[in-house]
């Protein structure tokens, strides 16, 4: 007679490894096709962890290249939370002609830190200006109010810095995320996936950001 093995109630079901594998791989099988689109994003002392860290994950699951940038003299970045990030690089080394797009996470004194870096600034004016996309988050669209980049425009930011947007003529909302051209702006942590998801949907289009989405399963 055929003896049946009981499985051990502590070892997971192979069937379900299996299963999980199979809804991994289709979170993140995207960031195989790589995008046209680069994307730069610029990390500071003092930046928030997960408004920079998300963004980077969301994009390299679309297949958008996305190189991490410190804007200190070496690639170690401390957030404000205390966690130590290796960038990809140090802004002193980067070709910004490669790229076709500025991210910019918010946090304190992250956000100031991204401010006080001239070479960051004039090249956020030049993105701008050329039609370039330039997006920010949490109390970095201030930066963008305080360069006289929002002047009429639509945006969201931080509630901490909404009054600096409005002093400098920008049209203030209060949605997770916002695209005014080649401008996008949002809220808080709390909006870190609408933001980078938005600013796959300005590179790839809104099916292929909705696909994402329901992938990570923020869109239930």
């Amino acid at each position: 007679m055929r003896m049946s093995k009981k499985r051990d109630r502590n070892c997971p079901d192979p069937a379900l490894i299996i299963r999980s594998f199979i809804c991994f791989k289709e979170t993140t099988i995207m960031s195989n096709n790589v995008s046209e689109h680069k994307a730069a994003l610029f990390l500071a002392n003092g930046c928030e962890t997960i408004e920079a860290l998300t963004v980077a994950d969301v994009l390299f699951r679309a297949g958008i290249p996305c190189t991490k940038v410190s804007v200190n003299s070496t690639p170690v970045v401390v957030t404000s939370h205390n966690v130590t990030v290796v960038a990809d690089t140090a802004i002193d080394h980067l070709n910004f002609d490669e790229y076709d797009m500025l991210i910019l996470p918010g946090g304190v004194p992250g956000t100031p830190n991204l401010r006080a870096c001239a070479p960051l600034m004039k090249q956020v004016v030049r993105f701008h200006r050329e039609g370039k996309l330039i997006a920010a988050i949490c109390a970095a669209p201030s930066i963008f109010a305080d360069l006289g980049l929002l002047s009429g425009i639509r945006a969201a930011c931080n509630p901490t810095v909404e009054q600096l947007l409005l002093d400098n003529g920008a049209e203030l909302v209060k949605e997770k995320s916002v695209t005014s051209g080649n401008i996008i702006t949002s809220r808080a942590m709390g909006t870190a996936i609408p933001f980078a998801l938005a600013i796959v949907e300005y590179c790839q289009g809104r099916e292929a950001a909705d696909k994402l989405g329901k992938n990570i399963l923020y869109y239930q």
